[in-house]
């Protein structure tokens, strides 16, 4: 059918494809079939509404395929058909020669449309696939894209998808940074800037923020003190905005909207709403005779048309989410100079996080977004803002109970729990670049603890997900460190943490598994240090020690052998109950296990950082045995 002289069959036949490809199970059939090069071709064919429905179902592909479909189609030279669809789109945007199509309430651009699911695919390869990335360099797509961007005031879909693709694109590509010259910049700023106050704008800002972030090497430095100031400004406003209150407020509009709907229907004759659907007689393009029933015109969309809400709300949270993963990355970058520094530090935007700072208790949780050092002196006097620590709290439960109980808005939730967990990785990211009087001494610490412990001991059963057990305890592990290297007393019990322990050494995340070991093992070197403590570091050391000879990863056998060094390094109680479990002889009987295990295990299922941590490891179990010694000779 894809080879059929209709136009109409066709585009049926992609129409069916695109659906299809929604389902990952039956994707490898179509690989099988070489689906790839059948509707490649297609992309450039004389009917745009085949080239429409032919790049709807390559780009389900390939999002729903995943990185190596992504790689499969790049390599059977997806991108060639692409890049001139792409090309020919951005050159006949603004042309007349195509007046929409006008149906019902539905305005069909085609050229729009089209170019709206290239976008996509051009994303989706580009994110997965560093050739896509190079074609896109060399083909110099930037500048048709960004001509895209330029329809943000009448599309704001085409533009959060060019907004997307440009995210993905400009992430650690240096050959790219050339091209965005003052004109380039100027379309990203203008549509940045962009006064709207939808979700989908607010999105749109938040993934154009992230793209100038990208690309601040291309920005003079006088300027950066600014941009970085507009950049913060578009997160403040999207992390202000209740993600719960926003869906139960939402919900509410969806049932009036429907309710309303349904009272016009039965007032209106349906032959003459078919009547009205008219085509423009001066188009050109192939027309679909009445009667046929076409697909509809977003079925490469995985959200129907008319559930703008839920859109929406969508829009928001993946703003959220973006904004949330952007300040991690600014939390880990290259320091910028001293002048670009002193020009953020005086700024007046930058009092942006003094606002709705988080104060209960008595206690305020203050830190910058510590991009470097220079950045801790300019952000230092400046507080987390109140909406990022909020965003570590589980959902409204309200909104959870609206979208557990509408199948449409179930999707929601998952992006609920990836907000959480993004702004549980914020705030980690953060502990670890400030200090104690950053952060707001030692109240604000324990303050921050008791939160992070709610949300481990709050229900009735320990976390199991494992994105947020690895989120929450790598908070909890930063901190804690924080609050051990200070002698600042802790909050959770002994009793708490052993609980925390065994529900996350359960876990298939390794790094979740990682984490509860580092912390049982910052919590034990504490307790080392205080009286009559020997019985609960006993149970400390025969969890750690469990882990250490039974668990099948070795970089956290190791990382609870590196806890064991810590607990059992100094101290009375230590060394009491270091010989109550026999801690010398077990170690000295595992030590060649280990070693053996490392021989085996260790060359092709770990990278070279995790062996070279191994090693350390390996030497300091050698050299932990004869301090142990040692002490068992002294105390003789």
């Amino acid at each position: 059918q894809l080879q059929h002289p209709s136009a109409e069959v066709r585009e049926y036949a992609c129409a069916s494809i695109s659906k299809l490809l929604q389902q990952k199970h039956v994707i490898p059939a179509f690989l099988q079939r070489d689906v790839v090069r059948c509707l490649g071709p297609l992309l450039m064919d004389h009917s745009l509404a085949v080239r429409e429905t032919a790049a709807g179902a390559l780009r389900n592909l390939s999002a729903c395929g995943g990185f190596e479909v992504c790689d499969d189609m790049v390599t059977k030279d997806i991108m060639t058909p692409l890049v001139a669809l792409l090309k020919e789109c951005s050159t006949g945007l603004d042309a007349n020669q195509l007046s929409p199509k006008k149906c019902r309430e539905v305005n069909k651009n085609y050229i729009e449309d089209i170019a709206n699911e290239a976008i996509n695919l051009l994303w989706n390869v580009c994110e997965c696939n560093n050739t896509a990335v190079s074609i896109f360099n060399k083909e110099g797509c930037l500048e048709a894209v960004l001509h895209y961007m330029k329809k943000f005031p009448t599309n704001v879909d085409l533009a959060i998808s060019v907004a997307n693709c440009l995210q993905a694109v400009t992430e650690d590509n240096p050959d790219l940074l050339s091209s965005f010259n003052a004109s380039a910049q100027q379309v990203l700023e203008t549509a940045m800037l962009c006064p709207e106050s939808t979700m989908k704008h607010i999105l749109l800002r938040t993934l154009i923020a992230g793209t100038i972030w990208n690309i601040k090497d291309t920005i003079p430095p006088g300027s950066l003190g600014s941009m970085v100031n507009a950049i913060l400004k578009i997160f403040s406003e999207s992390l202000a905005i209740d993600a719960g209150e926003t869906i139960i407020r939402m919900n509410e509009a969806e049932k009036n909207r429907l309710k309303l709907a349904v009272e016009a229907e039965t007032e209106e004759n349906m032959s003459d709403v078919i009547d009205n659907c008219v085509l423009s007689e001066d188009d050109d393009m192939e027309e679909i005779p009445k009667g046929k029933v076409r697909r509809e015109n977003d079925i490469s969309d995985l959200l129907p048309s008319d559930k703008w809400e839920l859109k929406e709300v969508t829009a928001l949270l993946m703003a959220q989410q973006t904004a949330l993963e952007i300040i991690v990355n600014m939390c880990c970058s290259e320091d910028p100079s001293d002048d670009e520094w002193e020009e953020l530090s005086s700024s007046d935007e930058s009092d942006l996080f003094m606002e709705n700072s988080y104060n209960e208790g008595g206690g305020l949780l203050m830190s910058p977004l510590c991009l470097s050092d220079e950045v801790k002196s300019a952000f230092l006097n400046n507080l987390i803002p109140k909406k990022i620590l909020e965003k570590t709290a589980f959902p409204n439960s309200v909104a959870l109970d609206i979208c557990m109980h509408n199948p449409p808005w179930k999707s929601l939730i998952k992006k609920l729990n990836a907000v959480q967990c993004r702004a549980l990785t914020c705030l980690h990211s953060i502990l670890l670049v400030s200090d104690v009087d950053c952060l707001g001494g030692a109240s604000a610490l324990q303050s921050l603890a008791q939160h992070l412990s709610q949300l481990v001991f709050s229900k009735t059963e320990l976390p199991t997900d494992t994105e947020f057990l690895e989120a929450v305890t790598s908070a909890l592990r930063a901190l804690l460190q924080i609050m051990a290297s200070k002698n600042i007393s802790q909050c959770m019990t002994p009793e708490q943490l052993l609980a925390l322990c065994e529900a996350g050494i359960h876990s298939s995340n390794a790094s979740a598994r990682v984490n509860v070991v580092s912390i049982l093992g910052i919590s034990g070197s504490v307790l080392a240090k205080g009286q009559d403590t020997a019985e609960t570091l006993k149970m400390i050391g025969k969890f750690l020690l469990e882990v250490a000879m039974k668990e099948s990863s070795l970089v956290v056998a190791g990382e609870a052998l590196d806890a064991l060094f810590d607990v059992f390094a100094d101290g009375k109680e230590a060394e009491k109950a270091a010989v109550q479990i026999k801690l010398l002889p077990v170690l000295k009987e595992f030590q060649p296990v280990f070693k053996t295990r490392m021989r085996k295990e260790g060359k092709g299922q770990y990278s070279t950082d995790q062996l070279c941590v191994l090693d350390n490891v390996k030497m300091n179990l050698r050299r932990f045995i004869a301090y142990l010694e040692t002490l068992g000779k002294t105390s003789t």
